[in-house]
């Protein structure tokens, strides 16, 4: 007795399954349900293309920033080197080295 209930529980699973299916052929590939399937089916491509779109301008975004971040540190390492060389102790040693006095009273001329 328990063999003829399994047999008719699987026997309508399987009948049901195929109304189903019949139907949803019957919808989705009718005038009604094509135009339906299309707008979905163009709208998860869009989908797919703006979230790949955004992420790509996110790698953009984080790479420019991280050219940012070194054009800045290469920035103060130039100011620091500009401030070395123009330090008073490196600009007496190259007036020693080329033999350059300091200027007289007269010699010196302020621009305002």
């Amino acid at each position: 007795m328990a063999a003829k209930k399994r047999k008719s529980k699987s026997r309508s699973k399987s009948t049901l399954s195929n109304s189903v299916s019949e139907s949803f052929k019957k919808v989705f590939l009718s005038s009604q349900g094509l135009p339906i399937m299309l707008t979905l089916s163009v709208l998860g491509v869009l989908f797919v293309l703006f979230r790949m779109k955004g992420i790509e301008l996110n790698y953009k975004i984080t790479n420019m920033n991280k050219d940012i971040e070194k054009v800045a540190l290469e920035s103060k390492e130039l100011r620091a080197k500009k401030a070395r060389l123009l330090s008073v102790k490196n600009l007496r040693t190259i007036a020693r080295k080329y033999e350059l006095k300091q200027p007289k009273q007269n010699q010196v001329i302020v621009i305002p």
